[in-house]
């Protein structure tokens, strides 16, 4: 491969074994990891992104918009859902794709997304939605699988990020997503307290000072009918999950989705 590549470096193992087949199956291009900060991540996570980085040998670019998600929610006066995540949009992509037209303005770069096999159809959203060449080579054969990420991961002697050994299945937002579930907020509660009550403070003022933006992000079924929940209203009556939602961890989708 000729181009420059152009991995969007998330800290997690997905970016991180994504990078790994990169300098195997290129050897002879230029790779740069690219780190978009969202400003909440947790602490674990940057002692990954730079000792994976170091590990691989490949240089590490770590940028930032500023704002946390809730600035941003604040700003655009929207808090972010399932469906439409203005700090997905601001905070990742638009940020990204800032650095790449200052640092790129006539091209000859591809970048590679650290999405699996299993969820290749992520690939083809993110080709029609970013402005760019895109490559996932977790995606290509031959499959990296459990057995082949923990072997690889073990040759680097690195320890995985915390969040995932916590029960949460990505390692961005420090565990933190408008996009994810009862059960990922359960779980965020019990294993992070300290970090789901910034949170809830945080939503808390945002819809004291802007009334409008009252509707939140999670939801609940209550006797047949759709009810939108606070993170407080979800911790004081709603932890006990049925057998469905115990499974409604929902997904972070940046770089993915419009």
């Amino acid at each position: 491969m000729q181009k420059t590549i152009i991995v969007s470096y998330s800290g997690g193992l997905g970016s991180f074994y994504a990078a790994h087949l990169c300098k195997t199956r290129y050897p002879e291009a230029e790779i740069k990891l690219v780190f978009t900060d969202t400003l909440i991540e947790d602490p674990d996570l940057y002692r990954f992104l730079r000792e994976s980085a170091k590990a691989l040998n490949l240089e590490l670019i770590e940028i930032a918009d500023g704002r946390t998600p809730w600035q941003v929610f604040k700003d655009v006066k929207l808090q972010g859902n399932s469906r439409i995540a203005p700090c997905s949009k601001i905070l990742k992509r638009e940020t990204f794709n800032k650095w790449l037209k200052e640092n790129y303005p006539n091209g000859g770069f591809v970048v590679c997304l650290g999405i699996g096999w299993e969820e290749s159809e992520r690939l083809e959203r993110a080709k029609i939605n970013n402005p760019y060449e895109v490559i996932a080579p977790l995606c290509d054969k031959p499959f990296l699988f459990p057995e082949d990420t923990l072997r690889i991961f073990h040759e680097y002697g690195l320890k995985r990020p915390r969040l995932y050994d916590l029960g949460f299945s990505h390692n961005n937002c420090g565990g933190f997503c408008v996009r994810a579930g009862l059960a990922h907020f359960k779980n965020l509660y019990e294993k992070l307290p300290e970090v789901y009550q910034r949170h809830e403070q945080e939503q808390e003022s945002l819809i004291k000072k802007n009334p409008k933006l009252d509707k939140p992000f999670l939801k609940k079924t209550i006797k047949g009918k759709t009810e939108y929940l606070s993170l407080k209203t979800f911790r004081e009556k709603h932890l006990e999950l049925n057998e469905l939602e115990k499974n409604d961890f929902g997904g972070c989708g940046c770089f993915i989705d419009e």
